[in-house]
């Protein structure tokens, strides 16, 4: 697969699968952080050395496959344009700090963008596995399985007290951060949302927005992960974070419940408005757009909505982040340019699934 490939679809090939609450929960994450013990972190490291650790990767795991669909494309960072980088993100296979790195950052892709594995960002080697719906087992399965793999020609940094030792004191441990991404209309629009964050966090999760770390809960999406990585397992804390992620998909399914038991009439309204919305504007800005894909996400998974597939949503989700836009269009595209794009781009969408 080439970057091209890559960078022009914007549904990743794992996401189509059906799967255990997918209606709820969009995905689930592990990553794994390690470093090698013989070099400085990337923090502190030159240039200089991080080459060193992109050129065992050149030399050990470029091109190689891990089971089914999993042949890694190394992808360097220096050979990428900044809308491709920026599409990268928006498909959550890069970070948004690797992008900025030095000319050492790099990532390990898989054919079915299931798997990615980041080099010289915040720490050497950052793998990330992606399963749909709530799969936080296999995905650990898998990620273990990859970490395994690595490790037969890596000499990580580890402390028989403290584990896996990592840039950012948070990680050391299991350097595992766990997540899911999920979607709550239902609790956003009752409000309840407001209160179960900080009970969340008193459990020591952290919920953030669709890209992590100080991004916004654009169209009802967050992200629900662990902060503890010391002194628990990687089972322990799977465990824990799907616990609270089950409460959570109850309490979500029993306010949209109720929701279409009480107030019908005005959800209805709301998932049409937003329907007609995303149908016929001809300027529209990416956070009403996530908004109303939201609502017509809910839509459909209450029978409001019924000739309209959820694949075209998640679709729909990706192409309308700028990047994309200006990866379609080959050319950077001032915010008023983006926005009108952006309304053609979902009603041509929206009318081809009709047809």
């Amino acid at each position: 697969m080439s970057l091209q490939q890559f960078i022009s679809k914007a549904v990743s090939p794992w996401l189509k699968e059906e799967a255990e609450d997918s209606d709820i929960v969009l995905s689930s994450r592990i990553r794994l952080a390690r470093n090698f013990k013989e070099y400085p972190f990337p923090i502190v490291a030159d240039s200089d050395k991080l080459k060193k650790v992109l050129e065992v990767f050149e030399d050990h795991f470029e091109n190689q496959s891990i089971g089914k669909d999993a042949k890694l494309e190394l992808i360097r960072m220096t050979d990428l344009e900044p809308i491709e980088k920026r599409v990268l993100v928006e498909k959550h296979l890069i970070s948004p700090q690797l992008t900025e790195h030095n000319d050492a950052g790099a990532a390990l892709i898989s054919q079915n963008e299931q798997v990615s594995i980041m080099l010289n960002e915040e720490d050497h080697i950052r793998i990330q596995l992606y399963y749909p719906g709530l799969q936080l087992e296999n995905a650990l399965d898998y990620a273990s399985k990859i970490d395994d793999w690595l490790e037969e020609k890596i000499n990580y940094a580890f402390d028989r007290d403290r584990g896996y030792l990592t840039s950012c004191p948070t990680n050391v441990g299991t350097g595992m951060r766990a997540s899911v991404m999920m979607h709550l209309p239902a609790l956003v629009i009752t409000q309840q949302i407001n209160r179960m964050i900080p009970a969340i966090n008193q459990l020591g999760l952290v919920v953030r927005g669709i890209y992590g770390e100080g991004s916004e809960a654009l169209g009802n999406l967050f992200q629900i992960s662990n902060q503890i990585t010391l002194g628990k397992s990687e089972e322990d804390i799977v465990e824990d974070l799907k616990s609270v992620v089950k409460q959570l998909i109850e309490q979500e399914r029993y306010a949209r419940r109720r929701l279409m038991s009480n107030s019908s009439i005005q959800l209805e309204d709301k998932v049409f408005r937003s329907y007609g919305i995303l149908s016929n504007s001809r300027i529209i800005e990416s956070k009403e757009a996530a908004n109303c894909l939201s609502d017509v996400r809910l839509g459909i998974d209450l029978g409001l909505i019924q000739n309209i597939s959820k694949t075209i949503l998640n679709e729909l989700t990706i192409l309308t982040q700028p990047g994309f836009l200006q990866q379609y269009a080959k050319k950077p595209l001032k915010a008023e340019e983006r926005d009108v794009r952006r309304a053609a781009l979902i009603r041509e969408r929206l009318h081809l699934e009709k047809m």
